[in-house]
């Protein structure tokens, strides 16, 4: 039991990888190491530069399945947008937590934010990126590694987007952005391995913050309104969860903070697959699809 529960924390590692001609792999060289992405391009792009939505994969887990779950080069074939599903070290991302079961990417502090700007680099060299549309989303420790890239990259990242996975406990060291970034959290209360009102991580695997605490810091980072506007979710039912929707408007350079607060959502993607049993990782809320959701929000948050 203990260890099929663990693999709760791998999150899309047990899903089949997407077989989509469009995705390429690609690999670069970043703090001596190679370092390998997936690469979505549509079948056309816009006529001008086109958005780029970087999508980082949980705990254990790869690009390919990050696509299978999140859908996100469907989006892209739609929308004419391009999309990356980086690779971790180790299959993790060092995202501020510490703690001594950590991963090799942890131990070893890898400089993921020097890898991202690489990666960011020659995606632009290959395709007209537009500069201004960069955006970061992920699950699981991939969220948490998108709050901890937006701290260090936040001249390029125009908004992010995490889901399951909040700051890294204590973030006072490095949760200093230059500029403002607008930030989506999606966080069900009751997730078995990410706590909503923050804490001890699931397997010993560091802290973090309370949820609600964490909108509040990215807003008062970006100069919003210190009380945010809230709004109910429709009635829960067999497939919602219902919530709470708490946004915080009037940020520099037009940022904005929301979060979405599922009530007894777990450790899932909204809207997506039911990857392991309820029971381990809690259910998957289907009051909206996540990915739809992350990209409305993307698409009105560019940069100014």
């Amino acid at each position: 039991m203990v260890r099929l529960i663990a693999a709760a924390w791998s999150v899309v590692a047990v899903l089949p990888a997407a077989a989509d001609r469009a995705t390429q792999a690609h690999t670069i060289e970043a703090g001596g190491l190679t370092r390998t992405y997936l690469l979505h391009v549509p079948p056309t792009l816009p006529a001008g530069p086109a958005p780029l939505v970087l999508v980082f994969h949980g705990g254990g887990g790869n690009g390919p399945g990050t696509e299978r779950l999140t859908r996100f080069s469907e989006l892209a074939d739609r929308e004419r947008l391009l999309v990356a599903y980086p690779e971790g070290v180790g299959r993790n991302w060092y995202d501020g937590r510490e703690f001594a079961s950590g991963s090799r990417a942890h131990r070893g502090r890898i400089d993921h934010v020097g890898f991202v700007a690489a990666m960011l680099d020659a995606i632009a060299h290959a395709h007209a990126v537009d500069p201004r549309r960069i955006y970061a989303t992920g699950i699981s420790n991939g969220a948490v590694f998108s709050h901890y890239l937006a701290a260090h990259l936040s001249p390029r990242i125009a908004a992010i987007a995490p889901v399951v996975g909040g700051i890294a406990d204590p973030p006072d060291a490095w949760l200093k952005p230059e500029q403002p970034v607008s930030v989506l959290i999606l966080q069900g209360t009751t997730d078995p391995l990410v706590p909503y009102r923050g804490g001890a991580i699931a397997f010993g695997r560091g802290r973090i913050i309370d949820t609600e605490d964490a909108a509040r810091r990215w807003a008062r980072l970006n100069g919003a309104a210190p009380e945010p506007q809230p709004s109910t979710l429709p009635a829960p039912g067999k497939d919602h969860c219902g919530g709470l929707r708490l946004t915080y408007s009037g940020g520099r350079d037009g940022s904005e903070v929301v979060l979405v607060r599922l009530e007894g959502g777990g450790h899932t993607w909204p809207g997506g697959a039911q990857y392991l049993p309820e029971r381990l990782v809690g259910r998957v809320c289907r009051d909206f699809d996540a990915t739809a959701l992350i990209w409305q929000f993307f698409r009105v948050h560019p940069k100014p």
